[in-house]
C-alpha cells in the first residue's frame, strides 16, 4: 500500500537551498529553466519538523553523526576519566560495533545513523566495560552489546528514509519512502539583489558603505512530491504496526511544515502549501504528477500562479486517469485555500473530497493497512 503526497507550494522571493555558488538551486524541465529545491533538502526539513512540532519523540528518531566518538570521549572526560583513556575505550567500541573506520581524533570515515535511544546505551556500555575496552581483550557479551546497538534500526527517520553505510553493507536499509525535488510549475527567472550595511562608527564625513555585495534570489510555485510504501515502512520498523502508523502520520503532517530554512533570516519565506492532495494506493506503481508541468504554468488572469498550477494538475490527472483508470485507489482527499472552482479530474475519484487538513489526515489514515508479506 503506497501513501502520496502532491503539493503546490508557493514561496515569496527567497533563496531556499542553495547551490555550491551560492545561487538558488535550479534545473531544465520541459525545456525551460525551473527553481528546485533538492529532496535532501526537503528530507532534512522533515526531519527537523518531527523535534520542532513534536509529532515523534526524540527516542524514536535517528542521529546522524561523524562524531559520535567524540561526543563520547567528551562525556566520559566530563566524568572524570583521563581523556587519552577515554579516547581509547570510545574509539574501540565503535570499531568493535560498527565496524566504520575512526581517526585519531573520534571521527568516523561516514556519517552513522543509529537510533538516538541506542547512542545513549552506546555510552553507557562505554563507561560501564572502560577497563575490559582499555585492555583490548573485550569479552563476547560486550561485543554482543555493542554489535545489538548498531544492528538496532527502530527509529521513525529511519525507516522512512534509509541508511546506508558503505563499509557495513549489511547494515543498509531500503527506504520505505521517496522524496522528488521539488520544481517551480513555471519558468523562472534569477535575480540579485544589492545590499549594503552602515558601519555604526563610521563618521558622517565618510562616505560609502561599510559593507556591500549581492544575494541571488527567485521567486516560485513548486509542486512536490512524496510517496511511502507503508508495508516497507513496517518491516524497516521490525513489524511494528503502532509505530509505522505513527511515523506515517507524522510524515503527512511535517510534509505539510517541511520548510527550508536556506537564507531565511534575510527573505522570511514563511509560505504554507496552498494545496495539498493524498492518495491511498492498493496495488499498482505510485504516480507522480510532475508531468503536469511539462509546460510551464502561465501566469493567471490576474497575474497568480497558485490556481493555473492546480487547474493544471487536477487536468493532468484526468488525462492520466483518462488512460489508466481510477483502479486501486483506496482514499483520496486534498485540502485547499480558500474557495475555488470545482476540481474536475479528481473530482471523477469516487469518494474524493476537499476538507481541511486535519481531517486529510484523518482520511488517509483511516485507509492504511498492512499486507500479510509485511514483517510482523
Amino acid at each position: 500500500m503506497i501513501v502520496e503526497l502532491h503539493i503546490i507550494q508557493n514561496f515569496a522571493p527567497s533563496n531556499l537551498n542553495r547551490d555550491d555558488t551560492g545561487a538558488p538551486k535550479d534545473c531544465d524541465f520541459g525545456g525551460v529553466r525551473r527553481a528546485r529545491i533538492s529532496s535532501q533538502c526537503i528530507k532534512r526539513a522533515i526531519r527537523k519538523a518531527f523535534q520542532e512540532q513534536d509529532l515523534l519523540p526524540g527516542e524514536l528518531l535517528a542521529l546522524r553523526s561523524k562524531i559520535i566518538a567524540k561526543d563520547t570521549i567528551d562525556e566520559l572526560v566530563s566524568n572524570g576519566v583521563e581523556r587519552d583513556d577515554a579516547a581509547k575505550g570510545a574509539i574501540l567500541a565503535i570499531k568493535t560495533g560498527s565496524k566504520v573506520k575512526i581517526d585519531s581524533e573520534g571521527k568516523s570515515s561516514v556519517i552513522i545513523n543509529i537510533p538516538s535511544e541506542s547512542f545513549v546505551q552506546f555510552k553507557n556500555i562505554v563507561r560501564d566495560n572502560l577497563d575490559e575496552l582499555l585492555t583490548e581483550k573485550i569479552s563476547g557479551g560486550v561485543v554482543q552489546q555493542l554489535e545489538a546497538v548498531f544492528d538496532n534500526v527502530k527509529a521513525s527517520d529511519l525507516g522512512l528514509f534509509g541508511r546506508m553505510l558503505a563499509e557495513t553493507p549489511g547494515r543498509n536499509i531500503d527506504a520505505a519512502s521517496q522524496v522528488a525535488h521539488a520544481i517551480s510549475t513555471h519558468k523562472v527567472s534569477m535575480e540579485f539583489d544589492f545590499y549594503t550595511a552602515v558601519d555604526d562608527l563610521q563618521s558622517r564625513e565618510e562616505t560609502g558603505a561599510g559593507m556591500m555585495g549581492t544575494i541571488e534570489f527567485n521567486s516560485a510555485c513548486f509542486y512536490r512530491y512524496a510517496n511511502v510504501d507503508a508495508d516497507q515502512l513496517k518491516t524497516n520498523l521490525c513489524g511494528d504496526d503502532d509505530l509505522a502508523l505513527r511515523t506515517i502520520e507524522a510524515f503527512l503532517r511535517a510534509s505539510k511544515d517541511a520548510i527550508p530554512t536556506g537564507k531565511q533570516n534575510s527573505f522570511a519565506a514563511q509560505n504554507p502549501p496552498a494545496f495539498i492532495l493524498a492518495v491511498v494506493r492498493e496495488n499498482g506503481v505510485p504516480v507522480s504528477l510532475a508531468n503536469a508541468f511539462e509546460k510551464p504554468v502561465p501566469a493567471g488572469r490576474n497575474a497568480g500562479l497558485v490556481e493555473p498550477s492546480i487547474e493544471a494538475l487536477d487536468r493532468y490527472w484526468a488525462d492520466f486517469t483518462a488512460m489508466y483508470g481510477n483502479n486501486g485507489i483506496k482514499a483520496i482527499a486534498a485540502s485547499r485555500m480558500g474557495d475555488k472552482p470545482e476540481l474536475k479530474g479528481l473530482g471523477s475519484v469516487d469518494g474524493f473530497k476537499v476538507v481541511a487538513f486535519d481531517d486529510l489526515v484523518k482520511s488517509i489514515m483511516s485507509a492504511i493497512e498492512f499486507s500479510k508479506e509485511a514483517q510482523s
